[in-house]
């Protein structure tokens, strides 16, 4: 995955990863006044990170050795079931937590939908950027062995002076006073493309929100489009990531609506919850 050459400015993090995000039109509130009917093709470095938490994520990965290459070829090889569209089934996907993400996923299809599906969402969370959950969703989310190879690579990428006053927040990683930094993944739906005894392949496609709320912010929240490939396999009764790759879109054609105001976004993330989701 590759930022693409004409974003290298953006942080420096080339190689992880192609985002596109666009602002509203020119003129007027940030949020309140635009038109969703114009496409501008300008693009600001804060903004250009879209999913960030998932594109650095894949710093570590991209410079990964041999020793846990193998498991993309080994979910490959498994049993490969025929791919279905998403449909409730009724089930509860979980009953515990760990760390505050769903845990404890069934051995089954279904199980590591869920788990992918959940997992993009704790990974896509602004928790990614305070340390401390941070090494608590990595822990949880990843393998163990993955998860102590690659957590010094995050902490770095995450702390860092340029790509944090890049995307608009402090040193600290915290947003600007009167302020609200947006980060969300919302999963639309989940595919198995492999699966075998402990290993599974689950494509989970989903629509992100990232960016500072507020009367005085310069990096509106934006909203992108990304398909993520998740390598899942079976670790101490539950599903953990080994490996993941990230592509754009499918993304829908924007109806012609007026973009919020700052104050009703910054009412909205801090209303509206998040959700446990099954296949």
């Amino acid at each position: 995955m590759s930022l693409g050459d004409d974003h290298q400015s953006s942080g420096g993090y080339g190689g992880t990863g192609q985002t596109r995000t666009r602002l509203p039109d020119n003129g007027g509130d940030a949020y309140g006044g635009a038109r969703r009917s114009g496409r501008s093709s300008s693009r600001s470095l804060v903004t250009v990170v879209g999913v960030v938490v998932l594109l650095i994520a894949a710093i570590a990965f991209a410079n990964r050795g041999g020793d846990d290459s193998a498991t993309s070829g080994e979910a490959a090889t498994g049993d490969k079931p025929h791919t279905s569209a998403t449909a409730p089934s009724g089930d509860r996907p979980v009953t515990t937590k760990a760390a505050g993400i769903p845990a404890g996923f069934p051995h089954d299809q279904q199980g590591a939908q869920s788990a992918a599906a959940n997992y993009s969402v704790a990974l896509g969370s602004a928790d990614m950027f305070n340390k401390a959950r941070r090494h608590d969703i990595v822990s949880t989310v990843y393998t163990p062995d993955v998860a102590a190879s690659r957590q010094a690579d995050l902490d770095g990428a995450y702390s860092s002076p340029e790509f944090l006053a890049n995307i608009g927040l402090g040193k600290d990683g915290n947003a600007p006073s009167g302020q609200t930094f947006v980060s969300r993944v919302i999963p639309v739906g989940t595919k198995a493309t492999a699966f075998s005894t402990d290993r599974a392949t689950v494509e989970v496609w989903y629509t992100s929100l990232f960016g500072l709320s507020g009367s005085k912010s310069t990096n509106p929240v934006t909203e992108s489009w990304y398909t993520t490939t998740y390598e899942l396999t079976w670790v101490d009764n539950d599903w953990k990531v080994t490996d993941f790759q990230q592509k754009d879109g499918p993304v829908p054609v924007g109806r012609d609506q007026k973009a919020s105001t700052a104050d009703d976004m910054t009412k909205a993330v801090e209303e509206y919850g998040g959700f446990t989701y099954a296949r």
